[in-house]
């Protein structure tokens, strides 16, 4: 069954170097056909070989048993770089799981600045899906509930071998504050919202802290990375208990026009890559239709999400709704992200958030999408490097948690505060 695993899982590879995607759905079981597209399937690949660079070669599998399932990693190099494709595989030889996994060997590394020795972390259920709760040995304080970004995020963020979310998980645990991060939900065929991937598991989270001992039930925020920080104000108006947002890198200009602008960019670093570009801008287009309706097929639309779900994002504008949320938020941005960048999404903020004294804008120059430090323009291999955010993050936040001052000294701040002068 190993040596047909191995072979199975190696065609599989061979044909995504093809191109044939639609080959490679022929192979899955029933449930995996219903969750992930051959369309789905190429945009990933492609996003993943763009940043390995051209003349991808297919290594010799690696075959391991899993719960009664194959489990086999086929390594995939480029010129500038490899990832690894991991499938599971029954024994009537059909495609069960299908992952894109970093190249192997590499693995994360906990930042210097998370003190295990400080936190404790446990598995809970949140609704259908599971999290973690990161607890400090003696929580007195404040508690954040983490959001990553849109699409099939686990709890941890994970970017080829780094966990973002993760680390800064720890490095807030390690500063007392108590943090729940949850694996995204997945979905069927069904038509689904941005509502319905972020709401009910921030919901549980919510409720679970509020019942932990040592939490402040008052002081529990919402701090959503990239789309995660895109919808956090739409949770944050829905739920009066949610003390405040914490946005990080969070995309306020329109996701179409942000993937083609992104693509366009890929492209320029690698012309291979100019297939994807096409695609993706043709996609962006049906998504911006006027005549999209809930009729209009996935698989026709970016990320092969329903139309369901970008009909409820075109009517939603995340910067008038996190004007409209009275309550306190920290909106952090990278220098270096050309995902979410300083031009096309921070000025949207800057302008709608404008004049709230509550309100504090923090650009950290060096820092990429995923908070990474650097000196150089970002580029899809620094994701495949593996780092950790930065501890200027961690301690941004740390210090915008941290009770506000009370009597005569916030008289004082509110009397001096000016518009703008929150941010820096």
């Amino acid at each position: 069954m190993r040596l047909e695993s191995e072979s199975i899982a190696a065609h599989v590879a061979a044909l995504a170097v093809e191109g044939g995607f639609a080959d490679i759905e022929a192979l899955f079981a029933a449930p995996l056909r219903a969750v992930v597209s051959a369309e789905a399937l190429r945009t990933a690949w492609m996003a993943e070989a763009a940043k390995a660079g051209p003349h991808l070669t297919v290594g010799e599998p690696v075959s391991e048993s899993v719960d009664g399932r194959i489990r086999v990693s086929v390594p995939v190099t480029g010129a500038q770089g490899g990832f690894t494709l991991v499938l599971s595989v029954d024994d009537a030889g059909q495609v069960q799981g299908l992952r894109l996994a970093p190249p192997l060997g590499q693995s994360w590394q906990a930042p210097g600045y998370a003190k295990p020795g400080r936190f404790t972390e446990r598995e809970v259920a949140l609704g259908e899906v599971m999290g973690s709760l990161t607890l400090p040995k003696s929580p007195t304080g404040p508690a954040v509930i983490l959001l990553a970004g849109a699409g099939p995020f686990d709890r941890d963020g994970t970017a080829g071998p780094n966990k973002p979310l993760k680390d800064l998980a720890w490095g807030l645990a390690s500063r007392g504050v108590a943090v729940v991060r949850f694996d995204k939900p997945v979905f069927g065929p069904d038509p689904y919202t941005m509502m319905d991937e972020y709401a009910p598991p921030t919901r549980a989270a919510l409720d679970l802290l509020r019942r932990t001992s040592g939490v402040d039930a008052g002081r529990i925020y919402v701090l959503g990375h990239s789309g995660g920080g895109k919808v956090a104000p739409r949770i944050a108006a829905e739920e009066p208990a949610i003390a405040g947002l914490v946005m990080l890198a969070a995309d306020a200009a329109p996701l179409p026009t942000a993937a083609v602008r992104v693509a366009r960019h890929l492209v320029s670093l690698n012309p291979g890559a100019a297939g994807t570009a096409d695609l993706l801008a043709r996609q962006a287009a049906a998504v911006e239709d006027p005549d999209l309706s809930v009729a209009t097929p996935a698989t026709e639309l970016l990320f092969g999400w329903p139309a369901a779900y970008w009909l409820d994002a075109r009517a939603y504008d995340q910067v008038a709704t996190a004007a409209a949320v009275d309550r306190p938020i920290l909106v952090l941005q990278g220098g270096r992200d050309y995902q979410v960048t300083v031009a096309d999404d921070l000025t949207r903020w800057r302008a709608g958030l404008a004049g709230r004294a509550d309100v504090t804008i923090h650009v950290l120059d060096a820092d990429d999408h995923l908070f990474f430090s650097g000196s150089r323009p970002s580029t899809p291999e620094d994701y495949a490097r593996p780092q950790n955010i930065d501890p200027e993050v961690v301690e941004t936040i740390v210090r915008w948690l941290a009770p506000a001052p009370s009597g005569l000294v916030a008289r004082l701040r509110r009397r001096l505060a000016k518009p703008g002068a929150a941010e820096k």
